[in-house]
């Protein structure tokens, strides 16, 4: 049987993220994520609710949020969900749900109201600057294939 385990969220960082190093010297930086979502109930009038998600982000990606992103800013990840589970002080089963991040990107622009920074995550398909200028060419006959 085949598995797929993919999560896309857009959310705004709860807390500015902290980088720090694993004793083998790894960067990896742990912070949570607001994002809204649409809740029907009859008690809650389908009011926009906020889900808290925990998201861990390690190497270039750990370091590339760490650098570019502060609490409030909107963010794209991309990763997967992973569950963990440890035994804590009292001798009690812990357990821990979260996003693994792979990729994150720019979702707004930056606070100075500049064009977004180019991080760890290439831009997706037609999200780059509209001001490049292209060499037209003149003929096929300049292709070398």
């Amino acid at each position: 049987m085949a598995s797929f385990n993919k999560v896309i969220l857009i959310g705004n960082l709860v807390v500015d993220p902290e980088l720090k190093q694993t004793q083998n010297g790894v960067s990896v930086t742990s912070f949570r994520l607001a994002v809204g979502r649409r809740y029907s109930s009859k008690a809650a009038d389908g009011a926009p609710q906020t889900d808290f998600i925990n998201v861990v982000a390690w190497r270039n990606t750990a370091e590339f949020i760490a650098k570019y992103f502060q609490k409030g800013r909107s963010i794209l990840i991309t990763g997967s969900l992973q569950t963990r589970d440890w035994t804590d002080q009292n001798g009690q089963k812990r357990y821990i749900t979260e996003v693994v991040a792979d990729e994150a990107q720019f979702v707004d622009k930056k606070p100075d109201g500049s064009a977004p920074v180019a991080g760890a995550a290439p831009a997706p398909y037609g999200a780059g600057p509209k001001d490049v200028a292209f060499e037209e060419m003149s003929t096929d006959d300049d292709l070398p294939f």
